[in-house]
């Protein structure tokens, strides 16, 4: 009876992963680890699979796509971009919707991908240490968007970096009760965004000195409906903002709409700024936190081929730059005592006496 791959991870001391990676040509595995693993191998006889076979040649053509929900403007933007690289070097998308925790499980348990795909690409959900196991044990090129994850190829923004950029807009026009609304406390799936970005709101209301408001802290589910059933809320509240940070711009749009429906005036009012730079976006006249979403598509579909045509040996990691787009949901507000005073320069931008948030 031929050895297993098993038999040969526990006779060359290493995981059942690290063996399916050395075997097939895979990076990520020293020289030394692989030369041993290749002994183990043939001292036991052992035989990789046709469907192995076929998974190191790439006769698959298909690249593995995990994602939380298909529904998601996000997912769907990162998707396109994804597809148009893989098909232009003649690769088909296979997509996988966990949808929730009991159909994350049920994924991880099963891993349909097995024999399927020459290739896996994760968007935005973080891995358990069990959950990357199962993945590495497919001994193909892995690669995340919106995540940061060791062992894999990586894009992602710095989503602290560009709501804080979105606070101190506000900060720098006057605003000092300034409302959020976002994921809330619960991080379904693991999401790092909604809690980075949240974390980021609170850490630039404790450099300006102002107090924590719960009234001022509501979950939009990142939903525009979420957004809008948010913002009907805080009109209700004691006291009005003058101004909404919104951790997406489809609960940016949501709350854009119930502001309306109130009979409010955007900005003269509320300020209101958003996060993505969502199509919509412009046509709305919303200002906003713009990252490539498409653009960090494409970049890890490039970093999927450059691995399985072997250009690559090590997973990059690559941070893309957000960018403040300021359109007209924004102004100083009509009245504030807690007004940090802005002086225009020569060129026309606005600095203030802020502290460095």
């Amino acid at each position: 009876m031929a050895a297993s791959q098993a038999e040969v991870a526990q006779r060359a001391g290493v995981s059942t992963a690290t063996v399916s990676r050395a075997l097939r040509g895979l990076p990520r595995v020293s020289e030394t680890t692989r030369a041993r693993i290749v002994d183990a191998a043939r001292e036991l006889g052992y035989v990789a699979s046709p469907a192995a076979s076929q998974l190191a040649t790439g006769r698959t053509r298909t690249v593995g796509v995990v994602v939380p929900f298909v529904d998601r403007w996000f997912f769907g933007r990162v998707i396109a971009g994804a597809e148009a690289v893989l098909r232009e070097a003649g690769f088909n998308l296979l997509l996988y919707s966990v949808g929730d925790e009991n159909g994350r499980a049920r994924f991880f348990e099963e891993m349909p991908l097995r024999g399927r795909v020459d290739a896996v690409l994760l968007l935005a959900l973080p891995l358990t240490p069990g959950e990357f196991e199962r993945l590495s044990e497919l001994g193909v090129p892995l690669a995340a968007v919106g995540l940061d994850e060791q062992g894999m190829g990586c894009v992602r923004i710095d989503d602290a970096a560009g709501a804080k950029t979105a606070m101190r807009h506000l900060a720098t026009l006057g605003h000092r009760d300034i409302a959020f609304i976002g994921g809330g406390t619960g991080t379904p799936l693991g999401f790092r965004a909604p809690v980075e970005r949240r974390a980021a709101y609170f850490a630039v209301r404790r450099c300006l000195a102002v107090d924590d408001d719960p009234e001022f802290d509501l979950d939009g589910g990142f939903t525009l409906n979420g957004g809008q059933a948010a913002m009907t809320r805080l009109l209700s509240a004691r006291r009005l903002p003058t101004a909404v940070f919104a951790a997406s711009d489809e609960m940016a749009f949501g709350a854009l709409r119930a502001i309306r429906r109130s009979g409010l005036h955007v900005p003269r009012d509320i300020s209101l700024i958003g996060f993505d730079d969502h199509e919509m976006a412009d046509l709305l006249d919303l200002t906003t936190i713009a990252q490539p979403v498409v653009q960090q598509g494409q970049a890890a579909g490039r970093m999927l081929i450059t691995q399985l045509t072997g250009e690559t040996t090590e997973p990059e990691a690559v941070v893309v730059p957000t960018e403040l787009i300021i359109r007209g949901t924004t102004a100083p507000p009509t009245t504030s005592t807690t007004r940090s005073p802005a002086v225009t320069t020569p060129h026309g931008e606005q600095v203030s006496n802020l502290p460095a948030c």
